[in-house]
């Protein structure tokens, strides 16, 4: 661990964050991020394989059922959100029967979410994808896409919740390994089916399905109390004494009243991407490609976010609930300039290899020139949606869930859709469609930072800690 005290004294003399914490931030981050890595990884992996095996048009039918998919997916990430905060204070109180009933309610209200989404997209899917564009090559590939991994959403919304709690309670290494493990699983599931099996699109599906799945047995023998080979049992497990805590209506009501901004706010960032990807449909399958590319690369630059917002939430959450509001800001100040310098490092990386990087998910060499300059616009603007990342996690640690949601359709709606719309009325073009890639995470980020310099969020986790 030399190198990582050798980093941590240098940042504490450049003024980014002192040594203490950032080992504490650095200890809960790299599990986060190297889960986000590996879970990032197999769905840009899979666009790879599929934009090599079958073609552009495959790409843009994935960026047709991929906004359908994340609708779903961060759903299931604003309800963890919500379970990540409530978990964190309780814990942090020494109140763990508590905790232990919020992971229950949070896995009840995950089915209750979920099965409808799944078998909706698994019984509508050509219709559902048929709003997006008129080509009927991609549309094809959209709907098998998303009719078979429909079943992976009553997977993947158990998995969130089951990360968070364990993010909730500071071990952020459990859930790495079993994410990690089931990214892994998924690539290989994907490669042996597109590459062996000649499935193309469906065996991208299929692979994710499978894979969610494991993942999902495998967490479940953790949150029932059981330890994977010595460690790793969830110290805030469910048992028959959770399902003996009294209180459960008006946890079930906190639950929901701190998750809900989270699961709009997320939901309202993926919604937009329905008319974005419209836009983009009117200028051709190699746009739509070229935009999907573009934000599975920043998502999977993004993976730093993972460990930076949870570490943020989870530090500032018990440091509340500890009654140290001045510790609690410092943490959030050292993470969010952490999150600046780390990602001008990234983006920079991105920008220097943003042809390569076009080159490696489409083979044509007509659509890797439009990818590149697509690809250099999410570099700049991962820079942003990191900050943001580290800010909303403090604001999430605090209880102060609604100003996110609203800074966030400022951003997408106000900002970067119109933005994108003009490319269609005006000469612009599909560059407006570049312009609005940075537009949507400036806003967002530059009034969260605002909030947690004002301090206001201090009250609100004032009063959620007294409500405990």
């Amino acid at each position: 661990m030399g190198g990582v005290a050798a980093l941590a004294g240098l940042l504490d003399r450049a003024g980014v964050i002192d040594r203490r914490r950032f080992h504490e931030t650095f200890d809960l981050s790299w599990p986060r991020i190297l889960t986000g890595l590996a879970i990032m990884s197999k769905s840009t992996v899979d666009l790879a394989m599929v934009g090599w095996d079958v073609g552009t048009a495959a790409v843009a039918g994935l960026a047709f059922a991929n906004a359908y998919w994340q609708v779903g997916k961060f759903l299931g990430i604003g309800l963890a959100g919500g379970t990540v905060t409530l978990v964190s204070q309780a814990y942090g109180a020494g109140k763990g029967a508590r905790a232990s009933a919020t992971v229950a309610v949070s896995l009840l209200v995950t089915l209750v979410i979920a099965t409808p989404l799944a078998v909706a997209y698994g019984v509508f899917a050509p219709q559902l994808v048929a709003v997006l564009g008129s080509e009927p090559a991609p549309l094809r590939h959209a709907a098998t896409y998303l009719a078979l991994v429909a079943p992976a959403l009553l997977f993947e919304f158990p998995n969130l919740i089951a990360s968070r709690t364990y993010a909730g309670v500071g071990d952020t290494v459990t859930p790495m390994v079993i994410r990690a493990g089931g990214a892994t699983l998924n690539i290989a599931f994907s490669a042996t089916l597109i590459f062996g099996y000649g499935l193309g699109v469906a065996g991208a599906a299929i692979g994710t399905s499978l894979a969610t799945g494991i993942v999902t047995l495998v967490f479940a023998w953790g949150l029932a109390g059981r330890s994977y080979g010595g460690r790793g049992a969830c110290p805030v497990a469910i048992s028959r004494d959770t399902l003996r805590y009294e209180g459960f209506a008006p946890l079930t009501r906190r639950l929901l009243v701190v998750s809900t901004p989270l699961m709009a706010r997320r939901t309202a960032e993926m919604l937009v991407a329905f008319p974005l990807v419209a836009i983009a449909a009117t200028f051709g399958p190699g746009v739509v490609a070229a935009y999907e590319v573009a934000r599975r690369v920043r998502t999977l630059v993004d993976s730093f976010s993972w460990g930076f917002s949870i570490a943020a939430s989870t530090l500032v959450g018990q440091r509340l609930g500890a009654g140290d509001e001045a510790d609690a800001e410092a943490y959030a100040l050292a993470i969010i300039r952490l999150s600046i310098v780390v990602y001008l490092v990234a983006a920079a990386c991105v920008l220097v290899a943003s042809s390569w990087i076009a080159g490696l998910f489409v083979a044509d060499p007509a659509v890797v020139a439009i990818a590149t300059p697509f690809v250099a616009a999410a570099a700049l603007s991962v820079i942003f949606l990191g900050v943001d990342g580290a800010a909303t996690g403090t604001l999430r640690g605090a209880g102060d869930t609604s100003y996110p949601f609203v800074t966030s359709l400022l951003g997408r709606y106000v900002c970067a859709l119109p933005l994108a719309a003009l490319g269609v009325v005006t000469a612009l073009g599909p560059t407006a469609l570049l312009v609005a890639l940075v537009a949507e995470t400036v806003v967002p980020a530059a009034l969260n930072v605002e909030r947690v310099r004002s301090n206001r969020w201090k009250a609100i986790g004032r009063a959620h800690v007294s409500a405990s």
